[in-house]
């Protein structure tokens, strides 16, 4: 009778584990790799420790040198923060400036004489008196940029002089120095007369922030057209 063989009752030993790679790794090299990762978050930690010393040093350092700078500075009693006198500024009588404008507007006349006024030439172009000499070529040849305008065309005589005026004290109001004025060449007007382009020419006479005007260049309108000087403002 054939004797039955023994089986062994012990566990089978594990496999070893197998890495990426498909190569088995030993219990020696994970063992490695766990000290290098403890390794590492341990000067990790040390680093910025390290940088948290640094940043308690220079904010006491900064403390110690307000302590030397503020020393025997005594605080201000009665009162948490002192209180200074501010210079006002001078007062710019902007509503009687635009007050005396108002009436001036009201008081424009379409029949003043303004032949003495102005410089008969290729084109009529006008200076204030006290203006100097070099102001109206340098207005022709375009030294001052425009910096608005406005189109009269299709108006009424008393809607283009409202609404004239009523630019003018914008521009003055914002300061701007160069302007331009479109009143057309009056090819539309009643037996082709340029009535507009005369009253406007009149109209601008009289005002006191009108300092020139001179027929604008070709490209800016020519003969249809006005470029102005204002006045600044008043210091």
């Amino acid at each position: 009778m054939a004797r039955r063989s023994r089986r062994s009752n012990a566990a089978p030993a594990p496999a070893p584990e197998a890495g990426r790679s498909g190569t088995p790794v030993l219990a020696g090299e994970s063992l490695a790799q766990l000290k290098r990762a403890l390794a590492d978050d341990a000067r990790r930690r040390e680093e910025a420790a390290e940088h948290e010393r640094a940043r308690r040093a220079e904010a006491e350092r900064e403390r110690a040198l307000l302590r030397e700078a503020f020393e025997g500075v005594q605080p201000l009693g009665g009162q948490e923060r002192a209180e200074h006198e501010r210079p006002r500024p001078a007062p710019l009588p902007v509503q009687r400036e635009l007050d005396e404008q108002r009436a001036l507007q009201s008081s424009l006349s379409d029949e003043i004489d303004i032949e003495r006024y102005l410089d008969i030439d290729d084109s009529i172009s006008y200076t204030a008196p006290g203006i100097g000499a070099d102001v109206l070529p340098r207005l022709r040849r375009g030294h001052w940029a425009v910096a608005a305008q406005i189109d009269l065309h299709g108006l009424r005589s008393e809607e283009a002089r409202e609404a004239l005026m009523h630019f003018l004290d914008d521009c003055r109001l914002r300061t701007l120095r160069c302007v331009r004025v479109i009143h057309g060449k009056g090819l539309g007007s009643a037996n082709r007369q340029p009535v507009l382009k005369g009253k406007v020419r009149r109209w601008l006479t009289q005002r006191q922030d009108v300092l020139a005007f001179c027929q604008a260049r070709p490209t800016d309108g020519g003969a249809g057209a006005l470029v102005l000087l204002l006045s600044g403002p008043k210091r």
